[in-house]
């Protein structure tokens, strides 16, 4: 009987040592997504800017695209031109972008080695006038002084102002994305505790602006025209020229729904690439990530551990631990998306969803060595 109590006070010293362990590995999150910087105090009234030509790929985009082509129409500040790139769409969206008053470019045959988005955004720069260039996904949605204040923060500084838009759902499904927002986020370490004094390792693909000039000179979307994730190459890419690189939040600027057309368009989006982009990631970073998810999925096993075992000192510690998850997970949700409260609170059901679809992408790099997106096979063994 001794010996049974001896080993049940054992095992509950050491799985209270790991919930104390689990609360080290939430403070992380504190670390990596600390402050997200938004326009509210970028300048951008006055006006003078140079051209300013606003690039969008598109590709199957008939439903998407006619909301980003009225925001742009209701700007404050209206772009001097609107090129839509047609990537061989099977719908309407070439109808769509000529009615919403944009010129069309029609993308030609993807040339080898080439994969769509990057031929897309490389064939509308090379026809753009503009001295600035505003690359957009057509699942974007600006607020009405949100191009103003885009423009007015690259010329601030010119380099690279990039900006993920705020994340909009209407379905209860759409909130598994949750885990991949955070991780999207703070992957960049654009939004770490230490601020500027960290680089950004990358760049916001839906959203950037860049001047032409710059934009040209060290190659664009031809030096990454064969990665998946092409906007962590070419942040990749600049910063390597030791360019200037602001990320921003988008929330009260520019706004998308990433995945409105179901549970598999969703599984399809995120497992595209995001093993891949997790390479992408700095090492201390993506430790860090690693480590908070432990934590995250510990502390959730440590209290149903704890409630099947009636073990009430457990339930409590890590209890609490719990409800510090859940709070830190909101207080970052609610600044990239319109998050519900409940998934936050049930914050283990999203975690679980990205630990299977990230493994499910890992399986798809490794040993598939493709993916599918928009009708079209893309190969990771090129990135």
């Amino acid at each position: 009987m001794q010996a049974t109590n001896f080993i049940f006070l054992e095992k509950a010293k050491m799985e209270l040592i790991a919930v104390s362990i689990y609360f080290l590995f939430w403070l992380l999150g504190f670390f990596f997504l600390f402050r997200i910087p938004s326009f509210n105090g970028a300048p951008g009234a006055g006006g003078g800017f140079p051209l300013v030509s606003v690039i969008i790929p598109a590709r199957n985009e008939e439903h998407s695209l006619l909301f980003l082509l009225l925001s742009l129409r209701n700007q404050t500040l209206k772009p001097d031109e609107i090129i839509v790139v047609d990537d061989n769409s099977e719908d309407t969206t070439a109808a769509v972008a000529e009615q919403g008053g944009a010129k069309v470019i029609r993308a030609q045959a993807l040339p080898e080695g080439w994969h769509g988005k990057p031929w897309a955004c490389w064939s509308g720069a090379r026809e753009a006038q503009g001295k600035i260039l505003v690359f957009l996904d057509a699942d974007t949605s600006l607020a009405r002084d949100g191009l103003l204040k885009i423009i007015g923060a690259y010329t601030e500084k010119k380099g690279i102002v990039s900006v993920q838009p705020f994340h909009l759902m209407k379905k209860n499904y759409e909130q598994l994305s949750a885990i991949f927002n955070i991780i999207v986020m703070a992957g960049l370490n654009s939004f770490t505790l230490l601020g500027k004094k960290v680089k950004p390792s990358g760049i916001f693909g839906p959203c950037f602006v860049i001047g032409k000039d710059d934009y040209f000179k060290f190659g664009g979307h031809e030096r990454v025209k064969d990665t998946i994730l092409e906007d962590i190459a070419i942040g990749r890419l600049y910063r390597q020229e030791n360019f200037i690189i602001r990320c921003y939040g988008g929330k009260g600027t520019i706004f998308f729904r990433m995945y409105p057309k179901g549970l598999a368009q969703l599984i399809e989006g995120w497992s595209k690439g995001f093993a891949e982009g997790a390479q992408g990631i700095s090492l201390a970073t993506l430790l860090m990530i690693i480590l908070w998810v432990a934590g995250g999925a510990g502390a959730t096993r440590t209290m149903l551990m704890g409630l099947f075992g009636s073990d009430v000192s457990l339930v409590v510690w890590s209890g609490f631990l719990y409800i510090f998850y859940v709070l830190q997970v909101y207080w970052m949700l609610f600044r990239i998306g319109n998050f519900k409260f409940y998934t936050a609170l049930l914050f283990p059901v999203p975690l679980l969803f990205f630990i299977m679809l990230f493994s499910y992408s890992l399986m798809l790099k490794i040993f598939k060595k493709r993916v599918t997106w928009k009708g079209r096979t893309l190969r990771t063994d090129k990135s």
